[in-house]
């Protein structure tokens, strides 16, 4: 239960989703019942037939920023790549470079001839850099302009910049993420009303998604993982709504990894949320104890991947192993822009 080799599973390549569907709502939904292990084959438009007046539905309202830049080295010309993972402070960022050797501190890096430059101020832990940003204006704006999405490495198709907002959740609001929370793709607004209407209530936290999402477990002890933090928080208003569905004992039902790791983050031992902000490295893996969340609407996650860790640790290595062998034989499709599980 603590090796990555237990969390590996067969995937044909063309399992793996390139690009989103038309409709978002009409993806496929794997229905599994964490009592018996029990599997019903949907679609997420059939979702409100699962859910009851009273639940409360918590979502990450984090917009991902088009933080792909590519430029070149100021002094030589040399093509290099930019990805910007974490805001450090008000112009500075940790970044992912490529190739990482021609980003040495004091390099300084320009985008869109010389709209945006990037100077190098220290290499980080695992390699990552730190950046200044020189620019003028807003930056929101210039990286509209000059950025692309960061797609995950195993979608090959590129995402043309009218389709942008794919790769966002219908209810994206706070910019800050890498990466999409991919489990809140297959809302529509229609969906969401649908669901209110029958009493359930939606409660947003928010989590910026960064760099463990492109890293891989690479050690075959998982205790020996080294998580990397992320930026979560909880409004006041959020964490009284969540405590008062969990004291009248309805259900918290988390949409995506990201939402499980800000609540659990933020939570006392009796599963009371508390409201406010930190950076999280919480690993959830089987034998963890959840203390809030009671239901999971989450994708289908890489094989060996914390994401699956955290899904076995809530239903059963054995039993979500199962389920995903039956995902690929029905042919559903995988990873971020891929079908979605509801485990409850």
């Amino acid at each position: 239960m603590y090796k990555t080799s237990d969390y590996m599973y067969e995937l044909p390549e063309e399992l793996i989703a390139q690009d989103p569907i038309a409709d978002r709502s009409a993806s496929r939904l794997l229905v599994f019942d964490r009592e018996n292990g029990g599997i019903t084959h949907r679609h997420f438009s059939d979702l409100p037939e699962y859910l009851t007046p009273g639940d409360c539905l918590v979502l990450n309202d984090t917009r991902v920023i088009p933080a792909r830049l590519m430029g070149v080295k100021e002094d030589t010309g040399a093509a290099i790549e930019v990805l910007l993972l974490k805001r450090l402070g008000d112009r500075s960022w940790e970044v992912l470079t490529r190739p990482g050797k021609k980003a040495k501190p004091g390099t300084v890096i320009s985008f869109g001839d010389g709209k945006l430059k990037a100077r190098v101020t220290d290499i980080l832990e695992e390699g990552n850099r730190r950046i200044e940003l020189e620019y003028e204006g807003i930056l929101e704006e210039l990286l509209n302009e000059l950025g692309e999405m960061p797609l995950p490495p195993y979608i090959t198709h590129k995402l043309p910049r009218e389709e942008r907002e794919r790769y966002q959740t219908v209810y994206a609001r706070c910019e800050g993420s890498a990466a999409a929370p991919t489990a809140g793709l297959h809302f529509t607004p229609e969906l969401l009303d649908k669901i209110r209407a029958m009493g359930v209530e939606t409660v947003f936290v928010t989590l910026h998604v960064g760099l463990g999402t492109f890293r891989p477990v690479k050690c075959e002890n998982i205790l020996e993982h080294h998580m990397h933090t992320e930026y979560c928080e909880i409004s006041a208003e959020a964490a009284e709504r969540i405590n008062a569905a969990k004291k009248s004992g309805r259900r918290v039902i988390a949409v995506g990894t990201t939402s499980v790791r800000t609540l659990e983050s933020m939570s006392n031992d009796d599963g009371t949320v508390c409201s406010g902000s930190k950076e999280t490295d919480i690993f959830i893996y089987p034998g963890y104890e959840f203390k809030v969340v009671e239901g999971l609407i989450t994708n289908f996650h890489l094989p060996g991947s914390t994401l699956l860790m955290l899904v076995s640790a809530f239903a059963g290595r054995e039993r979500v192993l199962a389920a995903y062998e039956e995902a690929v034989k029905e042919r559903y499709r995988f990873f971020s822009f891929g079908d979605a599980m509801l485990l409850i």
